[in-house]
């Protein structure tokens, strides 16, 4: 029987990137497994904007602690294969996951609107419709707690800041969060659009050094 291969080196390269070392983590996730996340983002379903956004989520499930059990996944790696082929399986699992998911999504008819009918209500929130129109919500998603209060430490507006968190992370009603914040509706309304535009300068700031 012959004796089971262990790739020594790609353990390493998984426990710094277990161990969150931003070089390896860049020289390695980023770039040296690039080329086979591209070919799975090209060619299997996600949701995805682009390669870059592949690549984070992937990053977000195999890096991740558990909530049960505090590791990650990626901790379960032996070095029984190459760490690209465990990263690939991780990827085809994931993607077949979103698909199964997108499958079994109920599909609705699109709601009917008679431009001809006025809303009781058209004046008393067509300005606060047209904010919400201008609003670019965030997605949470994935992400544990810890990294979204480091990505907030970053915003340089500490009401914009609080905006974020107490809509998203403590999920209060846009009321709530307003009155918690002594504003206006209106107030809020406009200075949370500034917020979240904000807060994805930050992202968009922190993944150009990654």
């Amino acid at each position: 029987m012959a004796a089971l291969r262990i790739y020594k080196e790609d353990l390493q390269i998984a426990k710094s990137l277990i161990d969150r070392d931003e070089r390896a983590t860049r020289r390695y996730f980023y770039q040296q497994y690039y080329p086979l996340f591209k070919s799975i983002y090209d060619n299997f379903y996600t949701d995805c904007k682009c390669c870059k956004e592949f690549m984070d989520e992937i990053y977000i499930v195999v890096l991740a602690p558990s909530k049960i059990t505090g590791k990650c996944q990626m901790e379960n790696f032996r070095g029984e294969s190459t760490l690209a082929s465990w990263l690939k399986t991780a990827c085809l699992y994931y993607c077949y996951n979103k698909y199964d998911l997108k499958k079994r999504m109920p599909i609705y008819e699109p709601l009917k609107h008679d431009p001809e009918k006025k809303d009781e209500d058209d004046d008393l929130f067509g300005d606060r419709s047209k904010q919400e129109e201008l609003s670019n919500p965030i997605d949470f998603s994935g992400m544990n707690r810890a990294d979204v209060e480091a990505l907030l430490s970053m915003m340089p507006n500490t009401r914009y800041r609080n905006i974020i968190r107490l809509l998203y992370l403590e999920q209060k009603t846009h009321k709530e969060v307003a009155e918690t914040l002594g504003m206006s509706m209106d107030n809020y309304y406009n200075k949370r659009i500034l917020a979240e535009k904000q807060y994805k300068q930050v992202c968009r700031k922190e993944e150009a050094n990654v």
